[in-house]
């Protein structure tokens, strides 16, 4: 991902008012971010935990950001493993969360929203590209896929949600 700038990024979000976009806080770690390493940036909102953001290159080349909510309590079952749905790591069942969007436009403005399952800490590009590793007790499925190819399975899966987000 081409690095972007505090302007750039508050305004790709589609889904949020511009001040709300004003007002979120970016990562703590921004002037240290991979950019080389990411295929496109999320991080949970240091200043409203209960907030998190994705911002990923638009089909048109511009940023494109979107807004989720946090699960105000997390999920507490027997599930020991869960699967994030964009980038298909296999975690420990604390390592995913079901996050929400609204959907932009007047339908977001009457509370319809949209979910899917995430790596809590939004870090999937650098789980597909061995940069990170899950914490998970149990032994993990190994692919055949190169880096590349997870990466651009994961792109695909983000920009079928974000879809979902802007249609």
């Amino acid at each position: 991902m081409e690095p972007l700038t505090e302007q750039q990024i508050r305004a790709s979000f589609v889904n949020c008012t511009k001040g709300e976009a004003s007002r979120l806080r970016l990562p703590l770690d921004f002037a240290e971010l991979p950019w080389e390493d990411l295929d496109f940036l999320g991080w949970v909102d240091p200043g409203a935990p209960l907030r998190a953001h994705v911002v990923l290159p638009g089909e048109d080349g511009r940023p494109l950001g979107v807004t989720l909510r946090v699960p105000a309590v997390r999920r507490t079952s027997a599930v020991k493993s869960s699967v994030c749905q964009i980038c298909l790591t296999g975690h420990a069942s604390s390592g995913v969360t079901l996050l929400a969007a609204p959907l932009a436009g007047a339908k977001g403005r009457e509370g319809n929203t949209v979910g899917m399952y995430f790596c809590a800490d939004l870090a999937c590009s650098l789980y597909v590209r061995g940069k990170r590793q899950p914490k998970l007790r149990a032994g993990r499925p190994v692919e055949t896929l190169t880096a590349d190819e997870k990466a651009a399975r994961a792109m695909d899966n983000l920009h079928a949600f974000v879809a979902k987000v802007t249609a």
